[in-house]
């Protein structure tokens, strides 16, 4: 099984739940491409790192074979899961008050 293979069902998954989480919020949307695209640049750069150093490898034969940097492109889709994850759980968990949450009215 490839790690594309693996990752899709995931994806898809979290997409769903972050449509259904900001629907027609459009700050919601802005808010998420901006903390996607800084997650994203993120990963490539300290993958990059982290594979030119040698702390792990890839079984090539389950890679896609485009790359960012060293990075395989199915790293980014782990990140971008986790993106996905919290904005929807954010937006779909209801807010607790601060009275709930043992915070003071000062």
């Amino acid at each position: 099984m490839s790690y594309a293979v693996l990752l899709l069902p995931l994806l898809v998954a979290a997409a769903v739940c972050t449509v259904v989480g900001i629907r027609r919020d459009r700050r919601g949307w802005a808010a998420l491409a901006v903390a996607l695209g800084a997650v994203l640049a993120l990963t490539v750069a300290f993958d990059s790192l982290m594979i030119a150093i040698d702390l792990f490898r890839y079984d090539e034969a389950l890679l896609l074979g485009p790359r960012l940097g060293l990075a395989p492109v199915e790293d980014l889709g782990y990140a971008g899961i986790a993106v996905l994850i919290v904005v929807a759980l954010w937006r779909l968990l209801p807010a607790r008050s601060r009275a709930a949450a043992g915070g003071s009215d000062d």
